[in-house]
């Protein structure tokens, strides 16, 4: 391809493609390259849930502020991406988790992050299908759905009527004297800038990059409207989602606008094949059973797997690549890629084009992984 771009965009997943759109809004051109379709990968493998996450502050400062993005960009044309402002309920099951309950509400509080207190008798009001004897929860009613390759579809289309190409290809590596990428074709794609939005299969252009697959197991039912009518979690949760070694599961049940329920989750360090695992689905579909018993009684029609990107910390890797000049990242997000990828191509944007952020970027820029391994700033 002869023409140099501003920027290429390695991956049209949803941080790809929101990048893409903030990026030709701000005049750039920009080529996005994408080995399979607009929206697949990590991006058609998630739940689409739209989340505050409270691991760590970074952590809730950048879902909370892409949360809002979120809330704003849907109000317009919410069936474009099939949004709908469900809620979240954080599931007590006891008393001691009622505690942890009231701290999260606290610590939301603080950072004007709505939410309610639910008492047990509260809960089955919201939820009758849950099991009996649960203590409570909290309800946040801000968080939402959409459905991911939807909304990267969108942001695509948005880009190119910008001026954005959108290019099929695979890279195999970057090239060595000048920014772009050579295509397993033979053909080369060069840019002023090159943004790997590319989520666990960024280590094949940059193999010193901190990030592991974390794979995922999720199914669906048929359709039983009403059945579910805010996402579920239990409070276990952060702990599974964060787990540095092992496999794990937890409870986590969104309603979909179709009427169908989705359920999680389960996470799996550096698993590489995409199969599914039966003893890992079973785990999973039982820690759901146990929460929603009547599951049991519905039919799940599909079962499948992805790859979340996986840094050491949590925090998503947004920002300049030291060891390669005219390289930057926006990768890294694990489960939270849906949730903040207008977040990222907010602060992303900032940075290239040396503009002031809405928040900082700096809890989430690259060099902090390679200064703690010793390698490059």
């Amino acid at each position: 391809m002869s023409k140099v771009f501003d920027v290429l965009i390695v991956g049209a997943g949803i941080v790809g493609t929101a990048c893409a759109r903030e990026l030709t809004a701000a005049g750039l051109s920009v080529c996005v390259l994408e080995r399979d379709t607009v929206g697949s990968g990590a991006t058609a493998a998630g739940m689409g849930h739209i989340v505050v996450m409270d691991d760590n502050l970074a952590q809730l400062t950048l879902t909370r502020f892409s949360q809002m993005l979120w809330n704003t960009l849907v109000q317009e044309t919410p069936g474009e991406h099939e949004y709908t402002r469900c809620g979240t309920i954080w599931i007590a099951s006891d008393a001691e988790e009622m505690q942890a309950v009231r701290a999260k509400h606290t610590l939301f509080a603080a950072h004007a992050v709505p939410g309610e207190i639910l008492d047990a008798g509260q809960l089955y009001e919201f939820e009758p299908h849950l099991r009996p004897g649960l203590a409570g929860g909290l309800l946040v009613p801000d968080d939402g759905v959409v459905y991911p390759p939807r909304s990267a579809a969108t942001f695509m289309r948005q880009a190119a009527l910008q001026g954005a190409t959108l290019h099929s290809g695979t890279a195999t590596r970057l090239l060595s004297s000048e920014v772009g990428v050579q295509l397993a074709d033979g053909q080369e794609i060069k840019a002023g800038a090159i943004v790997l939005a590319n989520g666990a299969l960024a280590p094949e252009l940059l193999p010193d990059l901190p990030i592991r697959p974390k794979k995922g197991h999720m199914a669906i039912t048929d359709r039983y409207p009403g059945f579910v009518r805010h996402q579920l979690v239990e409070l276990g949760y952060l702990k599974s989602a964060h787990a540095s070694d092992g496999d794990s599961v937890a409870f986590n049940a969104q309603p979909r606008a179709t009427g169908q329920i989705l359920i999680g989750s389960s996470r799996q360090l550096d698993i590489t094949s995409s199969e599914i695992e039966r003893t890992i689905l079973a785990r999973m579909l039982n820690t759901a059973l146990a929460y929603l018993p009547e599951l049991g009684q519905l039919n799940c029609i599909r079962c499948w797997t992805g790859f979340r990107a996986a840094t050491p910390d949590g925090l998503p890797l947004i920002g300049p690549y030291g060891g390669r000049p005219g390289v930057w990242l926006a990768t890294g997000h694990e489960g939270l890629g849906i949730t903040t990828a207008l977040a990222t191509a907010h602060l992303l944007a900032a940075q290239m084009l040396e503009r002031a952020p809405a928040i900082s970027y700096d809890p989430y820029l690259p060099a902090r992984t390679f200064q703690k391994e010793g390698n490059h700033a």
